[in-house]
């Protein structure tokens, strides 16, 4: 349908995802072709599957170009995050959530996922549920991006001076002094 086919390293990588590993690839190895096996299994079961990115460019780009595969394989397919609001202001994310396979970005999720949690009952919740995740970009999304809202709210670095303190708490304490014992029990112990 597409003209491409796996290659050795995008099979042993698919296999990786489909049983929650993380598959190292380098720029060029085609992680987009890999990842469509362990989400068509996975988009079998039913909503709930998530393909998240690092940004709305490369969801909505993987899910134009791999979503038709989806879709002729008989799977729905959406896209949780759009590159110019103007496009689609009033979106449903009911809708969205109840589709096979979603492409997000984190943040695109996360949000959802938070509104989701401010919902009266269960059935105001949009998301309804999570079969897996596969995280695309995992390093950029969990730990670049994780760091920014700490850089954001100027979050203090936490800086352990735990040998300092116990030195200056030895340095008070004279050497007849005995903080366990009062002086009733000095006296006769």
């Amino acid at each position: 349908m597409l003209g491409m086919r796996p290659f050795f390293n995008q099979i042993v990588g698919l296999i990786a995802l489909f049983y929650h590993n993380v598959a190292e690839m380098k720029t060029g190895e085609s992680k987009t072709l890999t990842a469509t096996l362990p989400m068509y299994l996975h988009g079998l079961m039913g909503p709930g599957n998530y393909l998240i990115t690092a940004n709305a460019y490369l969801a909505n780009r993987d899910a134009q170009n791999i979503g038709v595969v989806y879709e002729w394989l008989g799977l729905t397919v959406a896209i949780g995050t759009m590159l110019d609001e103007k496009d689609n202001p009033d979106r449903d994310k009911n809708t969205l959530y109840q589709a096979d396979i979603i492409y997000t970005t984190n943040s695109a999720l996360g949000f959802d996922y938070l509104f989701d949690n401010l919902a009266a009952t269960p059935a105001d919740q949009a998301i309804q549920g999570f079969n897996f995740a596969l995280i695309d970009e995992i390093d950029a999304v969990l730990l670049d991006m994780a760091q920014t809202p700490l850089v954001i709210s100027g979050a203090p670095r936490v800086q352990s001076n735990l040998y300092g303190l116990a030195n200056t708490m030895i340095h008070k304490l004279g050497q007849t002094t005995d903080i366990g014992q009062s002086n009733d029990q000095k006296k006769f112990g």
